[in-house]
């Protein structure tokens, strides 16, 4: 019981359910408002068609009496005379058909002669609907007199509103019917599936956005042959084919995010990550100048003689190793791999995000490459040694070529860099005076003097010992 009480709650309060009670029962009520009001007319006409008849009862006697030739005035005053106090006739006058006064009695009505026409009988009702004059000719072949007599129709406005409730009333209760009976049955056959409908779309669509499993649908347990029967069936595959469709795309886009990622990391192992987004972004050429940075080479000594006595598989082994830690205490000290070119390392510091403590940085990663250095060893026994170089200067960054591209340094710094590890000393780090300058209050360098740069002449350098 409580479970019908519900769904009869659920049915009004539903929007679609009150446009079609607000409708029906607004239909019905303008339906029997247009049959109502000329039933008010006619009921009216019927009243005043009483009084009609009451004064053709009483003066039906004058007319014969006319006819017989009797005098019109004398029995006119005989019948009203006969008149009780309760009767409808008030009064009236009577003409002749030239309009000269034979007799009259009780209140006066508001027709005169005047008013007449050529209508056989002519009407007239006070402002007030109180009263109600009606003239006639009598006898109606001859029309020899006109025969005017008042009305009381004080009765007829109470009897018609009475009539008019009553109308009303029936009107109201066949409106609350019908609409009732209307609501019951598109309620049961329409608005119900409706509103399972509703809340079963819903459903989906939580269940879809928030990824969840299917809803238990109510609607699926309803079995029809008709239009909802297929509407029905129709939601049932249309959820269907979306969660098929959001689940392949789900797969599609996981898909895409794995390539994407391998992409990504791809491309930040190939260049930094500033100019790789700005790569993506833009198709032009990316090239930048720094005024100051600090470039380092490292190149692993005797390594062409070592290769050729260790397998290929050793050989490359033992580069992998070796520059991986490279790369990993490029990546603590936040500098940025250049490349490696055979058995050459190159690391800068201070691009492509300037940063003063540029030349610190690579000093620092320096004294720790030849730390790490001693702990590789061939299969053989044989140690590994570096020789590396640093100088400070301004180049120019950038990236070139269509395929296989690569974030490259270019610019005097760079080649002196490159003679700094070159003209070196195996075993040493080997720093321009220019990065001297910029290390000198944070670590211990020994001068080499003055060596002779091709290209370059005569430098002053200077080894890097240790921190302070």
């Amino acid at each position: 019981m409580l479970n019908h009480f519900q769904i009869w709650i659920q049915l009004f309060q539903a929007k679609l359910s009150r446009y079609i009670v607000t409708w029906v029962f607004s239909s019905i009520v303008v339906v029997e408002i247009a049959i109502l009001i000329p039933s008010y007319f006619r009921r009216e006409d019927e009243l005043l068609s009483k009084l009609e008849n009451v004064s053709n009862e009483v003066f039906s006697s004058l007319v014969y009496k006319i006819e017989q030739g009797e005098d019109p005035g004398v029995m006119l005053s005989m019948i009203t005379k006969k008149l009780k106090p309760e009767s409808v006739i008030l009064g009236g006058v009577l003409y002749q058909a030239n309009g000269k006064l034979v007799e009259k009695f009780g209140e006066q009505p508001d027709i005169s002669y005047t008013n007449l026409g050529k209508a056989d009988i002519f009407r007239f009702r006070s402002q007030d609907r109180n009263r109600y004059d009606v003239a006639w000719f009598i006898p109606k072949q001859q029309r020899t007199y006109i025969l005017i007599v008042r009305h009381d129709s004080s009765s007829v406005p109470g009897e018609l509103y009475a009539f008019s409730v009553r109308i009303a009333g029936l009107v109201l209760v066949i409106s609350v019917f019908v609409t009732l009976t209307t609501m019951l049955t598109l309620g049961i056959t329409v608005i119900r599936p409706i509103l399972l409908l509703r809340d079963d779309l819903v459903a989906a669509g939580e269940a879809i956005s928030e990824d969840r499993d299917d809803p238990p649908f109510s609607t699926l347990s309803i079995k029809r042959e008709d239009e909802m029967g297929e509407v029905i069936e129709a939601f049932k595959q249309m959820f269907q084919r979306v969660r098929k469709e959001i689940s392949d795309r789900q797969k599609i886009e996981a898909c895409l995010r794995d390539e994407q990622e391998k992409s990504e990391r791809l491309l930040l192992n190939i260049l930094p990550a500033e100019i790789a987004q700005q790569l993506k972004q833009e198709q032009s050429p990316i090239a930048n100048r720094f005024d100051e940075v600090t470039i380092l080479f490292a190149d692993l000594v005797n390594f062409t003689s070592l290769a050729a006595q260790i397998s290929p598989i050793e050989l490359v082994n033992s580069l992998n190793q070796i520059f991986s830690s490279f790369d990993r205490l490029a990546e603590f000290y936040g500098l940025e791999k250049i490349k490696t070119i055979g058995d050459a390392y190159m690391v800068v510091g201070g691009l492509p995000t300037p940063r003063s403590d540029h030349a610190i940085a690579v000093a620092q990663m320096a004294l720790d490459m030849q730390k790490n250095i001693s702990q590789f060893k061939t299969a053989t026994g044989q140690s590994f040694q570096l020789r590396i170089g640093i100088n400070t200067g301004s180049v120019v960054a950038g990236v070139i070529g269509l395929k296989k591209f690569s974030y490259d340094l270019w610019g005097d710094a760079v080649n002196l860099a490159s003679r700094m590890e070159s003209h070196g000393i195996v075993g040493k780090i080997q720093v321009s005076e220019t990065t001297y300058l910029h290390i000198k209050n944070d670590y211990e360098l020994e001068k080499r003097g003055e060596i002779q740069v091709k290209g370059r002449g005569t430098v002053t350098t200077y080894f890097l010992i240790r921190n302070l």
